[in-house]
């Protein structure tokens, strides 16, 4: 019986306890699946209670008894900790607990004593005897970490079991050494620092040890005195800072780590390591320049003296590393602070001062007293500096209210951080004052009756910038583009003008006259610039300096000058003005002078002059932007605003030129063809226009006596000029793919791209694969290039690195058995005088020489003999089946007589190559009966066998026969080779020949090889040629082998290489399938695993192959062992069962975490590969890296080495922000999330994963949560925890969650490199081969001194295969990763940082904010602002296409929505971000250009070009119902132009969505040939692309206008499943309703109107055409959800639907009813944006709902029954026919609600009055004032507008209707038009349905790719399935 005998109240048996306690109905553990030990599941609360449960499961089989003893002791503990039971979850965690306590007290006994205390004392005896005392020698330190922490736990256990008196003396001696020893075998992440007895390989390093004896140097720092009066002795530096400031210690453990790790890979680099025992001067001193180098920048900016003194001589290195150690640890614990770098320099520069100071003597404090050396509390700089500035961004996060309040009226990241770009920051004084300015903070709550808590008090204003939601952001930041196109299209036409009227219209006076006019129109828009400037900042104003206020004043008054000057000028200078210029003209009458106008103009431009100027030469710009020189910033003042960041951007000479040639080109096409096609055209017929004179109207006109018809004008020029602004967006396009793809083609991309062209080349590979990834000093190169050993050794490793590689894809079910042993080389070559090509090279080559010998007539061998030559791969094969031959019969035979034959034969033939009389001595004919032969011998010694005897005497026959043929079939004089044999062997025992053969070579490895290579070479025929067959293999071997003809950078060895991390963040998304999702069947009776059977057959064959062949079940060592060992905690490694192999090849084929972690990894086994190749002797790369002997002490050590140098250079952590909460949820999704997460941890052990650990902790009597950064690897069988940070409070809180989710885990990095991978994403062996050449551009210098910030990589989207519309999205995103970044980097220079997988150069940026911004719904794309960040602070980006990274993609149509949703979102927020603006201004004019067309550019024409179509309709409704286009069309001057329509001919293109195909096609010929591009691009039309890439167009604009007028941005979780479900009707119309439907309404109703009522445009084709446009739009925003929807027209899915549709339709809306159940529901949801948009937005809906009231006044006057009344009256009598319609529906709903239920009678008869009411009015309609069925028509066309903009300006004026009350009947009325809609777009699907070929070719339209793969999908879409083909 247990009890805890320490204590005073002895506890009774837990029964006696548990009547004490409340049971709880049940138990929170199940632990009936397994999931996970109850160790796991323990409350936050009661965390320390986990170690004691693991120990005890731990030794349960060891003893149960003492396992008991344990949990008692942790419920116990349990219980004084919590003796209530208050905390979350802990009282059925107790109850539980005494549950299995009670069971196990009657279950188990003391086994080795007689009672509890002695059974305890002897175990824990054992235990140190049998695993501490002998183990310290012989086990490895993570295996003694675990023993020491059982031994820990079992001695505390002990104590609460036996009394201090009875602990004998020995236990006693035992548990003091542990305690002693116990911080010796912590768990370690990489290095185990300090580890006794068996040292691990990677702490024998030499720069390991050079990196902790520099940190361990303490000589020389003052003693901390402890409380108790001690002094407190030091290991290092690190633990110095940590007592000096009170860092924590597992981040002081974690910094240590680190900065050994980054000291070590540095100094070892170029590094002789003979005597290498101290860490470099230098390498320190570059460190210390890279981590400081933003700080040095900050306090040169602001006039700071720098805090980073260091004495010379011997203390110099260990205060530079102090420093170092003090940043990284502040920047280690800094966690959401990470994100302002400005605020990480103020803190260090006061904590390096103060360190200073104590380190150096007891110097004064400014204060006078002196510095203090008593150690500080271990958090006491979190609770000190890091909270306090955490608590104002939490403060500032919650005005953000979950990203609905107005970015203005929050400060976000970059203003908090801005605060410390000015001095003010020094009132925060230190230690901090949080009485200053920075800490106050307006954050009184209301006592809210509303429960609408809102901040009050003055709000703290932004700072530098305000985020306000307006379009005049686009002009305000690209203010020179805007003024330019405005300036150059009043120029033209101008130009064009006057060009009818004078031929040399350019020299012309008073032409040149009228275009320098264009001045005033730059003097304006300068003007407008100023204002904006100071509206749109005036929220900043008051963090603002004077002198920037003084600046945007001065701004503002010179404009306000020039906006007057330039129109008085400019009337002085024309003779006889009128109107308006004469009131000018008279202002300035007394300056005499005419040519005033042109000095003004001069003086104007000066600024620009001077601009233009520093343009050309860009250093020097540079350099003046860069100063902080104070009277070159005054000089600066002027012309750019007071900031941090942005000075100096701009580029080498160089670059300049390329990109300004490129601008220049583009723009003068595009304004050519703009003055020749768009404006000269419609000159004419404006001119005509303007000169007619309208007198009858159509309509009651409103201005009658407009003169020229401006109105007409606007409608015809405001389209044209709206293509103006976009088109250039299409000349962009045009000219980056033509550039793209010479510089593609210049970088040798796809020269490579088919296997005949791999065949053709692959003689080269091997000696390009030693150049570019071969690592060889230049000394080495030139030493051994005409060595020949050097040939083979450089084969040998390229075929060490091949054969692995080929493995890999192997493993990953790409290639079957066959196709692998085609593709392998011999490691080894040594035995063969030619070199082994891989037998898919060779296929076939030996039939043809046998038939070629057959044929051959001739008796010159020199023809024969240059015939075979004249094929390298046929002569390679024949020398190499002879010599394999040969060595294999000689290697066989035992009898030297036999051996002696076979000599013999080989002496003859050779000897007669020699002497020219092959052809004479043999006979070819007898050769293909010898092949024949030979087959069947390889056959037999293939196969296996069971009677060895029996198979001795076969292969004896085999072989007596191929002796036989040779001899006499063959050989011309066969018999007197044997009778001179028997001559020099008379003398022995005559037997039969060729009867003792060597049988056990059989079970030779490699001999065994051979014979295989050998039976390939002979019986391969043609079919090897397509080897391999799966297109996804051919792919990879055909890049790879391009990529080493490409331009990279030479490979380093792994000891020199740069080291690197790769940061994954993971929130809830699949890890690996589970079974039941794998065989989970859709509404069709489909499952994921069939479908991917379907999908993806070869490989599925090639995968059960792999799984069933036991021949093959594991290749040697190969990967797919460790493929097999997917352990599960539950069963260990015995668990290999079919399903869980089924889940992994499927998840391997999603996108899953399991997918990425298995690619990612590749990085490491690459890494242990290279070190085999760096360092192992030429025998070990000749025998193969999988046939070294592991047993053998120097390749073991060899071994060890290479895994060590792998720790070191990389590193990967997943982010799973969650993992913590996984673990302890009871949801079942997210417990197996946990497990397989566990298990990817268990199965690559170098894996690391971070997350949030959230714990409920009493502090001063109050529960409060705490928050942890934690990091954990994987132990025996469950994670060991490595550190454990605490934070400040919830991380994810304050911005986005992936940006935080990423920087709470990237203090767990390592590395000066750092891979952000998404996990979407995968890799692949051959491309992490070449990371170590991609990582060593990082240290090339580009132009100067720039070396690279951000390195791009290609992407390889692997979700092409799917259907088709995964396949466009495919081809558009690689085309945009490929050709689109590549002209971005080069020559336009405007690449950032697009999402993953680019490498960041990491110091660089973790000292300058991380690997993206965070801020709330402004960095909602929070990629593309890291890239923004990095050249903003001076970084330099670059694009690589020689290694590539898989990625997935979004692959049903509504996932694809949701994506373009998120980024149109994202760009809109961009474009009203600081960072956008300053590049906007800051670029030069041509590098602005790119950066606009390229991001938020391209989103604003998309959404332009919509625009241009509603301009154009109504622009053409407004004239053809007001009658004004058929009077102007009836004028005989403009009867025969087509040119109204000419000019919008352009903006088609656009819209048709072929933009965005020109770049695919391009990168598709580059890559696989034009033939290819071009069928590939038919194909896409056939199978609508144009139809979904319009559809897209309508995607974009809607979410970016949207964003920009409302905001309501938000992370759009897409999902990343395989589509193969049908979307319900309801689910596409509650996704599109407002993007698209309602829009294509829109449009379908203007067409409708304007063919109706315009009777003009039927002579015009070209009209035609562009009308055609815009019905394909109409057709393509209404349908294309459906066209592309699975069984989108199946009838029974149709009719599914409808019942759908109409039961949400019918639902009622309320609290908790979520938006796909109820119409009202997402009613409300719709217009959420409505609800926090500002006044702004909402004037602005009404405004823009006014244009539907157009038809109902333009159609009333066509009404037959006006009788053709211009009247007004007409128009009111229209509106009081719309109130009537309104009060009817109004009554009757009243009606129904009044009387509907009780008098049921009176409802009916009211329904009957109204019912008679309309016959009779109708009737009088008819019959007397002259109503016409057609005027019914129309008349719904009239109204039903109307009723629809009433709806909108309702919505916009919601609070106002709620209070009137009338709220409910514009909900019902809303109900009508959305049911109405639907019915619109549900009939043509209806009728579409009936047709059951419509449904056939839909299915083949969507899965089209598939089909060319072999997937039935008709038969999978109609459920007729093969059930035995899924087993």
């Amino acid at each position: 019986m247990a009890s805890s005998s320490g204590t005073k109240d002895e506890v009774g048996p837990p029964r006696t306890m548990s009547r004490r306690m409340t049971r709880a109905p049940t138990l929170m553990v199940d632990q009936s699946d397994g999931s996970a030990p109850d160790s796991e599941l323990v409350p936050s609360s009661l965390a320390s209670i986990a170690p004691i449960l693991r120990v005890a499961n731990e030794i349960e089989k060891d003893n149960p008894r003492v396992a008991y003893l344990c949990r008692f002791h942790a419920f116990e503990k349990a219980h004084r900790m919590d003796p209530t039971s208050n905390g979350r979850g802990i009282r059925q965690f107790k109850t539980y607990l005494l549950h299995r306590l009670e069971r196990e007290e009657e279950e188990t006994k003391p086994i080795l004593a007689k009672n509890d205390p002695r059974e305890i004392q002897k175990y824990y005896q054992i235990f140190y005897e049998k695993n501490i005392r002998e183990g310290q020698y012989t086990k490895k330190p993570e295996e003694m970490a675990k023993i020491y922490q059982i031994a820990t736990v079992l001695y505390d256990v002990l104590r609460t079991v036996v009394p201090q008196s009875k602990i004998d003396e020995q236990t006693q001696r035992y548990a003091k050494d542990v305690e002693e020893k116990k911080e010796q075998y912590e768990h370690y992440n990489i290095l185990p620092l300090y580890a006794v007895g068996v040292k691990p390989a990677i702490m024998e390093l030499p720069e390991i040890k050079a990196a902790l004896r520099a940190i361990r140097n303490v000589e020389n720092l003052p003693v901390f005195q402890m409380p108790e009066g001690k002094e407190r002795t030091v290991n290092d530096i690190l633990e110095w800072l940590a007592l000096r400031f009170g860092f924590q210690k597992g981040n002081v453990a974690n910094q240590r780590e680190h900065l050994i790790l980054l000291l070590a890979n540095m100094d070892v680099r170029n590094k002789n390591l003979q005597d290498y025992e101290l860490l470099d001067n230098h390498t320190v001193q570059k460190l210390m320049d890279k981590i400081f180098k933003n700080y040095q920048s900050w306090c040169k900016y602001l006039h700071f003296t720098q805090n980073l003194e260091c004495p010379w001589g011997d203390r110099r290195q260990q205060s530079q590393l102090l420093y170092i150690g003090l940043y990284l640890l502040i920047w280690g614990e800094a966690s959401n602070i990470r994100f302002m770098p400005e605020c990480i320099c103020y803190i260090f520069h006061r904590m390096a001062h103060e360190m200073y100071g104590t380190v150096f003597g007891n110097v004064e404090h400014v204060i006078g007293g002196a510095y203090q050396t008593a150690a500080q509390g271990d958090e006491s700089f979190l609770r000190d500096v890091v909270t306090p500035i955490y608590e104002v961004l939490r403060k500032e996060a919650r005005r953000n209210k979950s990203g609905k309040a107005s970015h203005s009226e929050w400060r976000n990241y970059d203003d908090l951080n801005e605060y410390f770009w000015t001095k003010r920051c020094l009132k925060l004084g230190w230690p901090l004052d949080r009485k200053a300015d920075f800490f106050v903070h307006s954050d009184v709550i209301k006592p809210a009756n509303k429960g609408n808590n809102q901040a009050v008090g003055k709000r703290k204003p932004k700072t530098n910038f305000v985020e306000l939601r307006t379009f005049w952001h686009l002009f305000r930041s690209f203010d020179r583009m805007w003024i330019f196109f405005i300036m150059a299209l009043q120029a033209m036409i101008i130009i064009a003008w006057h060009q009818r009227l004078t031929s040399n219209v350019l020299f012309d006076e008073d032409v040149v006259r009228s275009v320098l006019s264009i001045f005033i129109t730059a003097a304006i828009l300068n003007f407008l610039r100023a204002v904006l400037d100071i509206v749109l900042s005036f929220n900043a104003w008051r963090s603002l300096k004077f002198t920037q206020i003084l600046r945007y004043l001065l701004k503002f008054a010179i404009a306000a000058f020039w906006l007057v000057v330039m129109p008085v000028t400019y009337s002085r200078s024309i003779q006889n003005p009128s109107g308006i210029m004469r009131f000018f003209n008279n202002l300035g009458a007394d300056w005499q002078s005419q040519s005033l106008y042109n000095y003004c103009i001069a003086i104007y431009l000066i600024p620009n002059m001077l601009a233009a100027l520093l343009f050309l030469f860009p250093f020097l710009r540079r350099s003046l932007e860069r100063s902080n020189w104070r009277i070159i910033n005054m000089l600066m003042w002027w012309s750019q605003p007071k900031l941090y960041v942005g000075r100096g951007m701009h580029e080498d000479m160089f670059s300049l030129l390329k990109y300004t040639l490129f601008w220049i080109t583009l723009l003068i096409s595009k304004l050519a063809f703009s003055y020749y096609v768009e404006i000269m055209p419609l000159i004419e017929p404006t001119q005509t226009i303007m000169n007619l004179t309208v007198s009858s109207y159509d309509w009651h006109e409103f201005f009658p006596n407009v003169t020229h018809n401006i109105a007409v004008v606007i409608a015809i020029w405001a389209p044209v000029v709206l293509v103006y602004f976009t088109d250039t967006q299409i000349w962009y396009a045009i000219f980056s793919t033509v550039i793209g793809g010479i510089y593609g083609a210049f970088s040798h991309l796809g020269e490579i791209r088919t296997l005949g062209m791999l065949r053709a080349r692959f003689e080269s590979v091997p000696s390009a694969f030693s150049k570019r990834l071969v690592p060889y000093s230049k000394e080495e190169a030139k030493q051994h290039q005409r060595d020949d050993t050097w040939e083979r050794i450089n084969i040998a490793k390229f075929s060490q690195m091949w054969n692995e590689f080929i493995l890999s894809m192997r493993n990953e079910d790409l290639i079957s058995h066959r196709e692998k042993n085609l593709l392998l080389v011999p490691y080894s070559s040594s035995d063969v005088s030619v070199v082994q090509w891989p037998p898919f090279l060779l296929a076939s080559k030996i039939p043809i020489a046998l038939d070629m010998a057959k044929d051959f007539r001739e008796k010159e061998d020199a023809d024969f003999f240059k015939k075979i030559k004249n094929d390298d791969f046929m002569y390679f094969a024949i020398i190499e089946c002879y010599e394999t031959l040969r060595d294999l019969l000689l290697d066989l035979l035992l009898d030297d007589g036999d051996k002696k034959i076979i000599w013999q034969i080989c002496e003859e033939v050779e000897s007669s190559i020699q002497r020219r009389r092959f052809l004479r001595d043999f006979k070819m004919s007898g050769l293909p009966l010898l092949s024949d032969k030979l087959d069947k011998f390889l056959d037999l010694l293939m196969a296996d066998y069971e009677d060895a005897q029996l198979y001795r005497s076969q292969i004896i026959n085999m072989l007596q026969d191929i002796i036989e043929i040779i001899i006499q079939d063959v050989m011309n004089n066969g018999h007197e080779v044997l009778e001179k044999t028997h001559s020099l062997h008379h003398d022995e025992k005559r037997e039969q020949k060729f009867e003792r053969v060597k049988i056990d070579l059989l079970q030779s490895g490699s001999w065994m090889e051979k014979v295989v290579r050998l039976h390939l070479l002979l019986t391969v025929k043609e079919s090897a040629i397509n080897v391999p067959m799966n297109l996804e293999a051919r792919r990879r071997i055909t890049f790879f082998a391009n990529s080493l003809f490409m331009i990279m950078p030479s490979a380093p060895k792994v000891r020199n290489m740069l080291s690197f991390s790769v940061l994954t963040p993971y929130y809830k998304e699949p890890v690996l399938y589970s079974t039941e999702e794998l065989n989970k069947e859709n509404e069709d009776g489909i499952s994921t695993l069939f479908y991917l059977q379907k999908i993806y057959p070869d490989e599925w064959k090639n995968y059960l192959e792999r799984i069933t062949d036991p021949k093959h079940g594991s290749d040697n060592k190969d990967r797919s062992e460790l493929d097999r060992q997917w352990v599960d905690p539950k069963h260990g490694s015995d668990n290999k069962d079919r399903s869980e192999l089924d889940r992994q090849w499927v998840s391997y084929r999603g996108q899953t975490l399991a997918r990425t972690v298995r690619g990612m990894m590749y990085y490491r086994e690459t890494l242990e590969l290279q070190c085999f190749l760096d360092f192992a002797d030429d025998n070990a790369i000749f025998g193969g890296y999988r046939a070294i002997d592991i047993n053998h002490r120097d390749y073991r050590i060899l071994k060890e080495k290479a895994q060590a140098l792998a720790d070191m250079k990389f590193t990967y952590v997943v982010s799973c922000q969650v993992y913590g909460a996984q673990k302890k949820s009871s949801d079942a999704q997210d417990r197996s999330c946990y497990v397989n997460i566990l298990n990817l941890m268990l199965k690559y052990p170098s894996l690391r994963v971070a997350y949030i650990d959230e714990r409920e902790e009493t502090i001063d009597g109050k529960t409060e949560k705490v928050y942890y950064s934690v990091l954990v690897k994987g132990g025996e069988k469950l994670d060991e925890e490595i550190y454990r940070i605490r934070l400040p409070g919830p991380p994810t809180e304050i911005g986005e969650g992936k940006p935080e989710n990423q920087n709470h885990a990237i203090i767990f990095t390592r590395g000066e490199a750092l891979q952000t991978i998404d996990m979407n994403q995968d890799n692949y062996f051959e491309e992490a081969f070449k990371m170590r050449n991609v990582l060593e551009e990082l240290l090339k210098t580009h132009h100067g001194q720039r070396m690279p910030t951000i390195l791009g990589l290609r992407e390889h989207i692997f979700t092409g295969s799917v259907s088709s519309l995964a396949w466009f999205m495919s081809n558009q995103e690689t085309s945009f990763v490929t050709i689109g970044q590549r002209i971005l980097a080069n020559p336009l220079r405007v690449r950032f940082h697009y999402g993953h997988p680019d490498i960041f150069d990491r110091i660089f940026h973790l000292t300058r904010g991380g690997m993206s911004k965070a801020s709330k719904t402004i960095n909602l794309s929070e990629d593309i602002f890291s890239g923004y960040n990095s050249t903003l602070r001076r970084g330099y980006v670059t694009h690589h296409e020689y290694i590539q990274v898989g990625k997935g993609r979004d692959v049903g149509m509504n996932q694809i929505s949701l994506f373009e949703a998120k980024v149109a979102n994202g760009n809109g927020e961009q474009t009203l971000s600081r960072d956008v603006y300053r590049l906007g201004r800051q670029f030069d004019f041509y590098r602005m250009l790119s950066f606009y067309f390229t991001t938020v550019g391209f989103y604003f024409s998309s959404m332009v070009t919509v625009l241009t179509v509603y301009v154009f309709l109504y622009g053409r409704v407004y004239m053809v119902l007001s009658g004004l286009e058929k009077r102007i069309l009836d004028d005989p001057s403009i009867h025969q132009s087509k040119v109204l329509e000419e000019a919008l001919a352009t903006q088609s293109f656009f819209q048709l969505g072929l933009l965005l195909v020109l770049p695919m096609v391009m990168e598709i010929g580059l890559e696989r040939g034009f033939r290819s591009a071009i069928g590939d691009f038919i194909v896409m039309q056939l199978q609508l692309a144009s139809v979904f890439f319009t559809f897209q167009l309508g995607t974009k604009a809607h979410y970016y206008g949207r964003t920009l007028l409302h905001g309501g941005s938000k992370y759009r979780a897409t999902g990343r499943g395989f589509v193969v479900f049908h979307a319900k009707f309801g689910d596409n119309y509650r996704m599109y309703s407002r993007s698209h439907f309602v829009k294509g309404l829109e449009l379908f109703m203007l067409l409708i109107v304007y063919e109706v009522y315009g009777h003009s445009y039927r002579s015009s084709s070209l009209y035609f055409f562009i009308t055609f446009s815009m019905w394909f739009l109409v057709a393509s925003w209404l349908f294309a959800p459906f066209v592309f929807n699975p069984s989108g027209f199946e009838w029974q899915k149709t009719v599914d639907d409808w019942t759908d549709w109409k039961r949400w339709m019918g639902n009622r809306g309320g609290i908790g009813i979520s938006p796909d159940k109820s119409w009202e529901s997402w009613w409300n949801e719709e217009q959420e944006h409505l609800k926090y948009t500002n006044l702004r937005g909402r004037v602005l809906e009404i405004a823009l709902s006014i244009r539907f009231f157009i038809y109902q006044y333009g159609i009333v006057y066509q009404l037959k029954i006006s009788h053709g009344s211009k009247n007004i009256l007409v128009y009111g009598l229209s509106w009081f026919v719309m109130a009537t319609v309104l009060l009817v529906l109004k009554m009757v709903s009243m009606g129904r609600r009044k009387f509907g239920t009780d008098f049921q009678l009176m409802f009916r008869i009211l329904k009957a009055l109204l019912f008679l009411g309309f016959v009779s009015v109708m009737t009088v309609l008819f019959v007397v004032c002259g109503l016409v069925v057609s005027d019914i028509f129309a008349a719904i066309l009239a109204f039903m507008p109307t009723g629809w903009a009433l709806i909108l300006i309702a919505q916009a004026c919601r609070p106002c209707l709620k209070g009137i009350g009338i709220w409910d009947s514009v909900r019902e009325l809303s109900r009508a038009y959305e049911a109405i809609m639907g019915l619109v777009i549900f009939t043509p699907i209806v009728v579409l349905s009936w047709f059951p070929f419509v449904s056939e070719f839909q299915t083949r339209l969507l899965f089209n790719q598939a089909f060319s793969r072999g997937l039935q999908i008709s038969m999978i879409l109609a459920g007729k399935k093969d059930k035995p083909s899924s087993t």
